[in-house]
């Protein structure tokens, strides 16, 4: 009877494992990284700004912005946020942006 309790437990416990592990892979699948280029950033507080207006985004997981390259990049989540939203934000805080080629 023991026997019987540990094989299913070993089982289910295998089962759950590959369950769990395929459900975040296809999560980490769907994230997706963007540049944008950014206009008016014209002092070395304006990158903050930019990086304010984009994580405050539900789907933005993270969001990073540099001054001399005037850009933003961005991963997100694509199920959640559009990169529309992303320029959106940015534009909405004075910084208009695009999506960089």
């Amino acid at each position: 009877m023991l026997k019987k309790i540990l094989f299913i437990f070993i089982f289910l416990t295998a089962i759950g494992g590959s369950f769990f592990q395929t459900v975040q892979a296809s999560e980490e699948t769907s994230i997706k990284t963007v540049t944008l280029a950014v206009k008016n950033m014209t002092c070395r507080m304006c990158p903050i700004t930019v990086r304010k207006s984009l994580t405050k985004l539900d789907g933005v997981i993270s969001a990073s912005s540099d001054f001399d390259s005037k850009t933003a990049t961005v991963k997100f989540d694509p199920h959640k946020v559009s990169i529309d939203a992303l320029i959106a934000a940015t534009t909405n805080a004075g910084y208009p942006s695009s999506l960089k080629q």
